[in-house]
């Protein structure tokens, strides 16, 4: 999704009114339960948070100093930017592919169930399909990937090949390296 993603993608950007900025914070709110306690750090009262089209109908909210924070496709559910993901790592449920894997992720592949399913990767929480989830790397701390799971995490337990989560932002990924939007 962000592969080729630049600054020249971005077809238009705009402050979002306080009654959009109450919707989307609620809409996360509601994604997310465990963000609500830092909702604030996030949708400051006094400042203004940006939205920001781009190619495709993906939609990214960034703070007013212009870091992305949080990304939608066609008004579907929001997933954080790898970096708000950093800083928040229990925003997301998590699972934890083997070394094997690594590359593959982050040159953007979708996750495969075997990278998932040998004795150095870990199934860490219990997802359903259509799930945002984060991907974390064997003996790494921070996520390496966001990606909405393709099964559930007994699917993944049971089958032996087939896609479990489709990649959709990574780290060295357009969005990756733009750390501010102008």
């Amino acid at each position: 999704m962000f592969k080729r993603f630049s600054s020249e993608s971005v077809s238009g950007q705009s402050a979002m009114k306080s009654s959009q900025q109450r919707a989307a914070r609620s809409k996360i709110i509601a994604q997310m339960p465990g963000i609500e306690a830092y909702a604030e750090d996030f949708f400051p009262k006094k400042e203004k948070t940006i939205m920001v089209k781009c190619a495709g109908h993906l939609f990214i909210l960034a703070s007013s100093g212009g870091t992305p924070l949080f990304f939608q496709t066609r008004n579907g559910e929001y997933f954080p930017t790898l970096r708000t993901l950093h800083k928040y790592p229990f925003l997301l449920p998590s699972l934890r592919v083997d070394r094997g894997a690594i590359k593959h992720v982050i040159n953007g592949a979708d996750i495969m169930v075997p990278g998932l399913r040998s004795e150095r990767a870990v199934i860490e929480s219990e997802v359903e399909a259509g799930t945002p989830v984060a991907i974390y790397a064997e003996s790494k701390e921070h996520a390496i990937a966001v990606g909405i799971a393709r099964m559930s995490s007994a699917e993944m337990r049971i089958n032996d090949k087939g896609i479990a989560v489709e990649n959709l932002h990574y780290v060295s990924d357009g969005l990756w390296k733009c750390s501010e939007l102008s």
